[in-house]
């Protein structure tokens, strides 16, 4: 028996990956017209997370894994980066998204601006919200490894026996001056609230007011370490919790969280700063 021809432009299989809330990663490809997303309002709540934060930022994901066929049927592959909006109504499963563009493997498209505006359409109508493709060669991927710039927490003299998330920690060391803080760690860790494996991740927290303790800031980012959560909500709580208890003037939070399933997500908070920068760390 001959084998099946290549799929051309949107097969069957082609479908966009399910949508859950924010908060949720539940959830396997489907096709359009499925179930609509629980609003992120609904999973914020849920998690603890007042709906008025006061926020900008975007999700970057980047895809390792990504390949189509051209017109000819010749394999073709791409880097991906996706920049989703933090106000997005929905949050897309990483392993759904990861069985939706494998799905394209066997898919032929006639150009690279088909693939693109394929990707723009599913993942719009994934994310609820609208946000910005990009194929990248693979030339584009290898960016030069640098660290976040700052303090690096994990060198502070400290002594930590408490591992679930501890907002406690954190205070001011002096509420007479004003001053711009960078902090960093390398060894955040956090767990997957649906498998329960850990999540780990690099943490730069960038901010202008009081000075922040740094000791309490160490063991506040360390407490996560047995925290079931995930990397968007994680990044937010830490945005929250900052923002409560120590009032910063500006504040920016980014998470570079290692890849799995050929994706990483990188969430990034900010209240001046709405573009996550790009960076690629040493463990990424």
């Amino acid at each position: 028996a001959a084998p099946p021809p290549p799929r051309t432009g949107r097969g069957p299989s082609a479908a966009p990956p399910s949508r859950t809330p924010r908060g949720s990663r539940r959830g396997t490809p489907r096709a359009p017209g499925g179930a609509g997303a629980t609003p992120a309002r609904a999973a914020r709540r849920e998690v603890g997370i007042p709906l008025n934060l006061v926020c900008q930022g975007q999700d970057l994901w980047t895809g390792y894994e990504f390949s189509w066929l051209d017109r000819r049927g010749v394999p073709q592959v791409a880097g991906l980066r996706l920049r989703v909006p933090c106000q997005s109504p929905s949050i897309v499963e990483s392993k759904s998204l990861k069985l939706y563009l494998n799905s394209l493997a066997m898919t032929k498209f006639d150009s690279l601006a088909d693939v693109n505006k394929t990707l723009d359409q599913d993942l719009t109508g994934a994310f609820g919200s609208p946000l910005i493709v990009e194929l990248l060669d693979l030339a584009q991927l290898n960016q030069p490894v640098q660290q976040f710039a700052g303090v690096c927490l994990e060198k502070l003299d400290v002594d930590i026996s408490h591992y679930d998330r501890a907002p406690g920690f954190l205070g001011i060391e002096d509420e007479t001056r004003i001053v711009r803080q960078s902090f960093y760690t390398n060894v955040f860790r956090s767990l997957c609230p649906v498998t329960g494996q850990p999540d780990w991740a690099s943490i730069s927290i960038d901010c202008m007011g009081m000075p922040i303790e740094q000791a309490g800031l160490f063991k506040y980012l360390v407490s996560y370490r047995n925290h079931p959560a995930f990397h968007e909500t994680t990044v937010e709580q830490i945005y929250h919790d900052l923002t409560q208890a120590c009032r910063p003037q500006s504040l920016s939070v980014y998470g570079r969280f290692q890849r799995r399933g050929g994706l990483d997500i990188n969430p990034f908070r900010s209240n001046d700063q709405a573009e996550a920068p790009l960076c690629r760390l040493p463990r990424q």
